[in-house]
């Protein structure tokens, strides 16, 4: 469950129970608190799985660089599909510091990952994480659902470490009642149908497979062994056992023993200790063994994918009628019905491992590097693996901030300057795929015509979905891009020369300034954050989500503050735009639209109808 589900002392009870198991607890989507990772002594309250999800909220470079694994989300057993929602009353100030965003606001987890349409884009998702952390294993949670098995192998031919097959019994009571009703299948016949797609087609061996969604016996995880599950994952029958009492609240912000809630004073009357989460599991792998022992089974590695040695229950009634002669397909042989093979995933060297190699030193030393090359559209991820060594680095050495710059010309592929962290410069000449910046906390990315470039108006020069979840920093592009621009940007500060469809989407935070023209859809489920547009024509207003989002003109100070940073983007990048701009303030000031999201203002407005409140009781 996530952080925004569980209360912090709940997260941090499962985390260092499921370490000192020398098991792997999962930290949900929603981030962890960065102070977990310093805490002195043995037990470690961070998880070793770190969850990545379609709202990105929390995930850092130095989050992702903590984990052991680290699992996209696709989607989850009891709302497949829908997303997700932390009503305003659950954002705590403490949870809004954790996925950079407003106290009291409803915070949205779009439902897909707006970087992955097809199975290619989740293998460029993949490979951006093992870049950024080259330790961990890569994990894909699915839903149990037909037709998973055909998912599952393209996730597999996407390079993935694990795929996690998750069924509708579990899953948290936050969910929409007519979800946990209607949506998901039962694990059973999710796994069945990956395990077996995949044996097809000769793919079951390169991949582990675990599921989830209500396992709580002995049978249940034999059960799963025998259909082809390696790993097992435990949800609800851990919280009962540090204390759930299945009170199905956990969207009311009003769980009674205190796992499920942001209040304090209910958080207060939590009991559960790791303690209790050591005792829950050793009870289930003595009761398992004695299983395994009656059944003459030595080690569950044995049988993993062994369904034939399944059988079914003889129920009288309509389920006599049941066909389940398909879930005890006639197992392959060893060796292709579990993960055989170890793959090398780092066996090819990146342009980053070039740099690395050259500026290795540097970085030990905590000295400046400067580092020029040419670019190609098949260097993916570019500037990633340096960010994480970088941040590996800070754990122990507090180091100064400008240090690393690189320049580059040429056209980069996806993902140029992902996860980029301050210190970090990265500096493009030409032109850029999808998804730059993407994750991006700190530093800087600046992209700009190739230097022989003859135009003066602003070209298409970047893809789609720049600046998506990314937590700080400032990227300057003299140029236009395509849509989803700064989608769920929290942090970041931006200033480009025109944008696609759907801008803004979901941003909590961070600054965008457009220079030029927007797609439609602007702002939509914009819930903060400060975004101004350059429209001399007066068309802007049309071109937003006025569910989300209203238009007013700036004026005074805030218009300062927006020429100082249109000026720092001329500096970073020559943009001739911006400098014609700048050279007729007086007139181009008046043509700039501030865009309001909703929320800010409701909220803005509530404050004052509380203190108004307050100031006529006391009168």
């Amino acid at each position: 469950m996530s952080l925004g589900a569980l209360s912090p002392e709940a997260h941090r009870t499962l985390s260092i129970g499921m370490n000192r198991l020398g098991a792997r607890s999962n930290s949900g989507e929603g981030g962890e608190d960065p102070h977990w990772y310093d805490e002195p002594g043995p037990d470690q309250s961070h998880s070793k799985v770190k969850q990545i999800a379609s709202g990105r909220f929390g995930v850092t470079p130095r989050y992702l660089s903590k984990a052991e694994e680290i699992e996209i989300k696709i989607s989850q057993g009891s709302k497949p599909g829908e997303g997700g929602q932390i009503p305003g009353h659950k954002v705590t100030d403490f949870i809004a510091r954790m996925r950079h965003a407003v106290p009291g606001i409803p915070l949205i987890s779009p439902p897909p990952h707006h970087d992955i349409y097809s199975i290619e884009d989740l293998a460029q998702l993949i490979y951006d994480l093992r870049q950024v952390n080259p330790r961990a294993k890569i994990g894909v949670k699915l839903v149990a659902e037909s037709g998973v098995g055909t998912v599952a192998a393209g996730v597999a031919k996407g390079r993935a470490d694990y795929i996690l097959i998750s069924g509708h019994s579990g899953g948290t009571g936050a969910s929409p009642l007519a979800s946990i009703k209607h949506a998901g299948c039962p694990w059973e016949l999710g796994l069945a149908e990956t395990q077996q797609t995949l044996v097809l087609n000769g793919l079951r061996s390169r991949v582990k497979l675990r599921t989830d969604g209500g396992i709580k016996t002995p049978s249940d995880i034999l059960t799963a062994i025998l259909l082809g599950a390696e790993e097992i994952g435990f949800g609800t029958s851990v919280l009962v056992a540090i204390g759930c009492d299945m009170a199905r609240q956990c969207h009311l912000n009003t769980c009674p023993t205190g796992i499920a809630t942001q209040r304090a004073d209910l958080r207060a009357k939590f009991a559960g200790t790791p303690e209790h989460v050591v005792a829950w599991f050793e009870q289930l792998a003595t009761a398992t063994r004695e299983l395994m022992a009656a059944l003459g089974i030595r080690k569950l590695d044995d049988v993993v994918g062994r369904s034939d040695l399944l059988d079914r229950n003889q129920v009288p009634g309509r389920a006599e009628l049941l066909d389940l002669s398909g879930l005890m397909a006639e197992p392959a042989e060893e060796s292709a019905r579990r993960k055989s093979l170890d793959i090398d995933h780092n066996a090819v060297p990146t342009l980053d491992d070039g740099i690395l190699a050259e500026i290795g030193p540097n970085l030990e030393q905590c000295e400046p590097a400067e580092v020029y090359r040419a670019i190609r559209t098949e260097n993916r991820t570019v500037g990633a693996r340096i960010a994480g060594r970088m941040t590996v680095l800070r754990e122990n050495t507090p180091t100064p901030l400008d240090r690393v710059s690189c320049t580059f010309e040429g056209s980069a592929g996806q993902s140029f300057g992902a996860f980029n962290v301050a210190g970090l410069s990265l500096r493009l000449y030409g032109e850029a795929n999808d998804y730059v910046a993407k994750g991006m906390s700190g530093g800087e990315v600046a992209i700009m015509s190739a230097k022989e470039a003859t135009y003066e108006e602003p070209q298409a020069i970047a893809g789609n979905t720049i600046l998506y979840g990314a937590t700080g920093g400032t990227l300057f592009v003299a140029g236009t891009v395509g849509e989803r621009f700064a989608v769920r940007n929290s942090g970041a500060t931006a200033v480009v020369e025109g944008v696609g469809d759907h801008g803004c989407e979901y941003m909590t935070g961070g600054k965008v300034v457009v220079l030029g023209e927007t797609g439609l859809n602007f702002g939509a489920g914009m819930s903060n954050g400060e975004t101004w547009v350059w429209d001399p024509e007066g068309l802007f207003p049309l071109r937003i989500n006025p569910a989300s989002v209203e238009t007013r003109r700036g004026a005074g100070v805030e218009t300062k503050e927006l020429r100082a940073l249109i000026e720092r983007h001329v500096a970073a990048t020559g943009s001739v735009r911006a400098q014609s701009i700048l050279d007729d303030w007086a007139n181009q000031s008046g043509a700039f639209w501030r865009v309001e999201p909703l929320a800010v203002l409701e909220l803005a407005q509530a404050d004052v109808e509380e203190e108004n409140a307050g100031t006529g009781a006391a009168d």
